[in-house]
């Protein structure tokens, strides 16, 4: 199986929060149908990408990066590799090097999905059509911050730094209940 086969895999499977993700959902399905280069950087003007929350052992913080480029806290994440075997393996990769942590645990299952335009590529708009997922460290982790941060900083998931857009606060909101076990719907993140 390809990272493209276990991208159309997830987002089949995937039962969307609510009705705007999956309207998501499915804009990313049809893409993946028509680019067999979908999953690929050089994918002009939209790729996919895939990315974590990192949540501390006692699901009370989230580690957030300062984007070098962007200078906006983010997530961890970015774009899946030609290694990669699925989204959630690109996702933990992508967490585990961008915090520096070992021994993250992914959840299998995207949390949500975001449409956000990017400086990515020769064609813009562009736009990174991200799976988003939740990956918890194991206690006593500690951070290291890679070449993509400016920072990298644990906030408490009710304490997100000023600034943070709503596509953060809402994966960080979806996360908390997801590993809470209580998976109610919020409210979509739509697009940032």
């Amino acid at each position: 199986m390809t990272l493209h086969d276990d991208a159309v895999r997830v987002l089949q499977a995937w039962t969307a929060p609510d009705a705007v993700q999956d309207e998501l959902r499915r804009d990313y399905l049809a893409h993946l149908a028509t680019r067999p280069d979908a999953m690929e950087r050089a994918c002009h003007p939209d790729h996919l990408t895939a990315s974590a929350l990192v949540v501390d052992a006692a699901h009370e913080r989230v580690l957030l990066t300062l984007h070098r480029r962007l200078q906006r806290w983010l997530q961890t994440g970015g774009h899946c590799e030609s290694d990669d075997v699925t989204l959630a393996e690109a996702a933990l990769r992508e967490a585990t090097e961008e915090s520096g942590i070992d021994g993250l645990v992914v959840d299998p299952d995207p949390v949500v999905l975001s449409r956000h335009e990017v400086p990515c590529g020769p064609v813009r708009p562009a736009h990174h059509l991200d799976v988003q997922y939740v990956a918890v460290a194991p206690e006593g982790a500690v951070e290291v911050i890679s070449d993509e941060s400016s920072d990298l900083q644990w906030f408490a998931v009710d304490a997100l730094p000023e600034g943070v857009d709503d596509s953060v606060r809402t994966l960080v909101e979806l996360s908390a209940r997801r590993l809470r076990g209580t998976p109610e719907p919020a409210p979509s993140a739509g697009t940032r």
